[in-house]
């Protein structure tokens, strides 16, 4: 999936958005009064305890909670109203599972090819895997058409893990291939890795609908994706040696080879794609 988004604008698109709303309400609660004759603004203490006022009655009185569900995990978001067509948005998604499965080259419900990279894809063994994720995000939901169509852009603070465990099934060995070698894993050896995100900021896009059941409760369904950068891995072999044709220990080549390919992917776009309810105040 290849998106353009530009994260370096959505924080102010944000900013800018909030600033003008709780400006708006500060001078009509209390307005700026300007006099001509001595060319000064007046009221400006007046104008500063209305703009407080109104951050913090914004603030304690959001306009709706949701829940949701979706690629990212389960989760939830508050939002806060700027506009009829405009909401802040502040929530967070994530979740946690492990499993094992046994696989046989590409026959599994999981291919290696797609998790690890190209070059595990004939790996006969066990797979066991952990995933641990965190993502709260800031961003807005503004409704271009005044109707059930949403669009939604923020930023998110990735916070995510995945280890896998691969084991060769006994009787035989496995073999993995990396930058044009190939390298035996030997029954009894095994071969951890870890994968985490080393960008901070992960800015991100969705289009979505949001029909209203009734006056208080509203779905919605959102599809998008959030770039998220760089990765950063550990590769360790445990309890034994990798080994080539041409070198019997070849466990620091693979080991290097092995982070390099999967530090090479500095293009992720994670896919969003969730639904959920909300309750309007």
């Amino acid at each position: 999936m290849k998106l353009s988004i530009v994260s370096a604008k959505l924080p102010i698109v944000t900013a800018a958005l909030l600033g003008s709303s709780m400006a708006m309400a500060a001078t009509t609660a209390q307005p700026y009064q300007y006099n001509s004759n001595a060319g000064v603004l007046s009221n400006t203490a007046g104008a500063v305890t209305g703009t407080a006022k109104t951050l913090f009655d914004t603030a304690t009185h959001p306009a709706a909670i949701s829940a949701e569900i979706g690629t990212m995990g389960y989760g939830a978001n508050i939002a806060w109203g700027v506009n009829e067509s405009t909401e802040l948005q502040a929530g967070w998604s994530g979740m946690n599972f492990d499993d094992k499965t046994e696989l046989n080259a590409n026959d599994s419900w999981i291919n290696y090819e797609k998790a690890l990279g190209d070059g595990y894809e004939n790996f006969k063994g066990d797979f066991a895997y952990e995933a641990d994720f965190s993502n709260p995000y800031l961003g807005v939901q503004m409704r271009p058409m005044n109707n059930w169509l949403t669009v939604g852009a923020g930023v998110m603070v990735p916070d995510n893990q995945f280890k896998a465990k691969l084991t060769p099934k006994a009787g035989g060995s496995s073999e993995v291939s990396i930058n044009g070698e190939t390298y035996k894993v030997p029954v009894g050896t095994s071969l951890d890795m870890s994968i985490e995100n080393k960008n901070k900021l992960a800015p991100y896009a969705t289009l979505g609908l949001r029909p209203n059941i009734n006056n208080k409760w509203g779905a919605f369904v959102e599809a998008g994706a959030a770039y998220m950068g760089k990765i950063e891995s550990d590769v360790k072999v445990v309890n034994g040696i990798v080994s080539t044709p041409t070198q019997l220990n070849a466990n620091k080549k693979f080991i290097e080879e092995a982070k390099k390919e999967l530090n090479d992917n500095d293009s992720i776009w994670y896919p969003i794609v969730k639904a959920g309810v909300t309750y309007r105040f």
